[in-house]
């Protein structure tokens, strides 16, 4: 793919996108609008919120680079059985079975050394644990299908495939978080 990179190019490419993504994240507002009262309730939950849909949008952002740089070298394979491709997923919920119950031991930590908790630090690792691994599994999908999408559409996946990762992951992270609240809380 031969890559045009020019302001305008690079704007035509990007502006829809980005407009689109506009859209998407103003759905994430509203979700935690909706359970605002229950983050006040519970100020370890509230601590979650930002590191949790942050490290989901991180997670995926590596994935991406990796499958960005794999697609400029030529090895890029969206075959199921590559061990490159199936070895970058499952090194991306690795990392979040490793980092989610430090970061849900870490935000009841700093939640009981600020003000009060309500929850137990077994119930606040066990929702950040499930929301963590949930979407650290979304964000491989949602890499490989923003990834794919670039390249039928013959974009530059620089350019397109780590903005829709962090955005998606963004309300996925917010969905998936209450998800795991209402059912471990």
């Amino acid at each position: 793919m031969a890559t045009d990179w020019t302001v305008r190019a690079i704007t035509r490419a990007m502006l829809p996108v980005l407009l689109a993504l506009t859209v998407v994240e103003l759905g994430s507002g509203l979700v935690l609008g909706a359970f605002e009262e229950r983050l006040l309730r519970a100020p370890s939950l509230l601590v979650l919120v930002p590191v949790t849909i942050g490290t989901a949008g991180n997670l995926g952002s590596i994935l991406a680079a990796r499958l960005s740089t794999a697609f400029h070298l030529g090895t890029l394979s969206f075959d199921p059985t590559d061990d490159e491709l199936a070895g970058n997923a499952v090194a991306t919920v690795a990392l979040a079975v490793t980092l989610f119950p430090v970061i849900g031991l870490g935000a009841w930590t700093l939640a009981s050394l600020v003000g009060e908790t309500t929850l137990g630090p077994g119930t606040v690792l066990v929702v950040a644990l499930s929301a963590g691994v949930t979407l650290a599994v979304l964000a491989v999908a949602v890499t490989l299908v923003a990834t794919y999408a670039a390249y039928r559409l013959s974009l530059d996946p620089d350019d397109v495939v780590i903005p829709v990762v962090t955005n998606v992951c963004d309300v996925l992270g917010v969905l998936v978080l209450f998800g795991a609240v209402l059912v471990f809380t």
